[in-house]
């Protein structure tokens, strides 16, 4: 079942997190601090209650969390240089890392997608580390195409 987050879901969230920044660390401990989380508690309690910023959770019979989905909407209205359309950003989709495989990605992807649809947004974007290759490969595989390009030079 895929349903918007509740503070109940804290530590789904959490021990999640925590997975994905694991990932991002292994390929680059140089940005990526081990075993720590992009948000706090407070942090995230913020977000659950804000509707500009909805998850997306997948969930078992059980309520165990197998995975999420963090949404930011982007309005922009009135901006100086875009037209006027509002952008759903998936700032973060993660599956557990002992269920992939079982197209619980796909679901969550797809349900983001219909209900950016749904709800009158121009497009639906995302954020890819070069380093996590399966990423990449999942995400051409929902029909993704790249918007632009992120660079760096370590100085």
């Amino acid at each position: 079942m895929i349903r918007r987050a509740e503070l109940k879901d804290m530590e789904g969230l959490k021990r999640l997190l925590l997975q994905v920044n694991n990932v991002h660390n292994a390929g680059r401990p140089d940005i990526f601090i081990k075993d720590c989380m992009k948000y706090n508690d407070g942090e995230l309690e913020e977000i659950i209650k804000d509707d500009e910023r909805p998850i997306f959770v997948f969930v078992d019979e059980n309520n165990y969390m197998l995975g999420y989905a963090f949404c930011v909407v982007e309005d922009h209205h009135g901006s100086n240089n875009l037209v006027d359309m509002k952008t759903l950003y998936i700032d973060d989709l993660c599956v557990d890392e002992n269920s992939r495989g079982q197209h619980i990605g796909k679901s969550l992807f797809e349900y983001v997608k219909n209900y950016a649809k749904n709800s009158g947004f121009y497009n639906l974007t995302l954020n890819v580390w070069a380093l996590n290759e399966n990423a990449h490969r999942f995400y051409d595989s929902m029909g993704m195409k790249i918007l632009k390009y992120g660079m760096e030079t370590i100085l």
